[in-house]
């Protein structure tokens, strides 16, 4: 039943957005305009390049100033053809796809028997040499929380299993994708082969085909799997953030930084991860410029390259030694908000209580949790030891469509990214109105 109710929220979804479209909604009109207009944009493409074109366009057209391109190369990865299929015991064609920074075949593939195993540490505990010659499949099966916590210990099968598998002699590697739906669409994402391992190919299945070897290797019966990737991993590729500023009343006050990535992969066209991302931050500003200039300085970060290894938020923090006051982001979709996390010390109690009571009308609780900041802002949160403010989403359905095909506009609610753009909006005026010292605790 759930996903019957899923479903009809889906197809009102689809009913919605000219609405919201022609009412000159400025979150959705980046929403839309972003992956409608540009599309996929996969880091170190040409696509990511019209993207940071757009982008700064359409901040100066929104009223940001010192609206600016910065560039950095990044180590890219440029897709190929990704074919897989069951030779043994049957004949299936796999819907699979390459993770980033694979290892790559030969245009003809490779063929080899599988070696299943049901999760990391098994693989872990695999004897050095005994996957020579072999293809290993890892299993695992994400389970949908709210607070999408299990991306974390499950991602490390993609970003970590790779590089083992590959250690220990494989030719290849599959495994389920890190995912949480039940279609036959595959979950792309990156990997790490640190120096001195032999990057080897690399992809993920969908659930329901890794449910299916999952039954044969139950079987007992012996899997062949014929494997098709030929992608590259490329050095030196154009990439670059976009930032702008909504100046603040007092320019010598630390400015308020907000975080989105402008790029995504190419499977979809990005609509959750993350066009609204820097839709709702970015409405969020204006909303508040709107009532009146503010007292600090809000810019946006439409970081580049943060699906590969977090290139932009690592090069914001190498070029800006500026001073910042308080770093935000947001990148998980459009899921509507529903907790609110801050790491203010002691002295800011009565500011974090301002927060959380101005968005307590909107359904959304007080964490006690620790903050993330996330990709895009962490590294200068770190490098200054900044404030956050974590604005947590419903991340239930996220890992459904995270990194697929249907990462596409339609799976956007157009009520849930107006109440992300509201949460923002308290949030901002409270902190960007703020005089006195935002104090991170130690």
């Amino acid at each position: 039943m759930r996903n019957n109710f899923r479903s009809l929220a889906l197809s009102a979804a689809l009913i919605a957005p000219a609405a919201a479209h022609a009412n000159g909604d400025v979150a959705w009109d980046i929403l839309a305009g972003l992956t409608s207009e540009v599309g996929p944009r996969m880091p170190g493409s040409e696509a990511e390049a019209r993207a940071r074109v757009w982008a700064e366009a359409r901040l100066k057209a929104l009223g940001f100033s010192s609206v600016v391109v910065e560039p950095f190369t990044i180590r890219g990865y440029v897709r190929g053809r990704d074919e897989a299929s069951l030779v043994a015991p049957i004949p299936f064609r796999l819907a699979v796809t390459a993770l980033g920074y694979s290892g790559d075949t030969p245009d003809k593939g490779i063929a080899a028997d599988v070696v299943y195993f049901p999760t990391l540490d098994a693989l872990k505990a695999a004897p050095d040499g005994s996957l020579a010659g072999k293809i290993a499949f890892i299993d695992h099966a994400m389970k949908r929380n709210q607070d999408g916590s299990g991306y974390g210990p499950y991602g490390q099968v993609r970003r970590a299993g790779p590089a083992i598998a590959s250690g220990k002699g494989a030719v290849g590697v599959v495994i389920r994708s890190i995912g949480t739906d039940s279609h036959r669409n595959p979950h792309t994402g990156g990997t790490t082969f640190p120096e001195g391992v032999k990057p080897i190919p690399a992809g993920a299945v969908s659930n329901p085909d890794a449910d299916l070897i999952a039954r044969i290797a139950a079987s007992g019966k012996p899997i062949r799997i014929a494997l098709t990737l030929t992608g590259k991993t490329t050095e030196g590729l154009p990439s670059g953030n976009v930032i702008g500023d909504l100046p603040g009343r007092d320019p010598t006050l630390p400015p308020i930084l907000l975080g989105c990535h402008l790029d995504s992969w190419d499977l979809g066209t990005g609509a959750i991860d993350d066009a609204a991302g820097c839709a709702i931050v970015t409405a969020a500003a204006l909303k508040v410029q709107e009532g009146g200039q503010p007292l600090r300085t809000i810019r946006v970060l439409w970081a580049g390259s943060e699906e590969l290894g977090g290139f932009g938020g690592k090069a914001y923090a190498q070029k800006h030694g500026e001073p910042h006051a308080l770093a935000m982001e947001s990148d998980f979709g459009a899921g509507r908000v529903w907790r609110v996390n801050t790491n203010f010390w002691t002295s800011n109690k009565p500011l974090a209580d301002r927060i959380a009571t101005a968005l307590a009308p909107m359904g959304i609780v007080r964490g006690t949790g620790p903050v993330e900041g996330g990709t895009d802002v962490e590294p200068m949160i770190e490098k200054q030891k900044l404030a956050v403010v974590d604005l947590n989403q419903d991340g239930t359905y996220y890992f459904d469509l995270h990194h697929t095909p249907d990462d596409t506009l339609d799976k956007v609610d157009p009520a849930d990214l107006a109440q992300n753009v509201a949460a923002w909006t308290a949030v901002l005026k409270i902190v960007a109105n703020e005089a006195g010292a935002l104090t991170p605790a130690p």
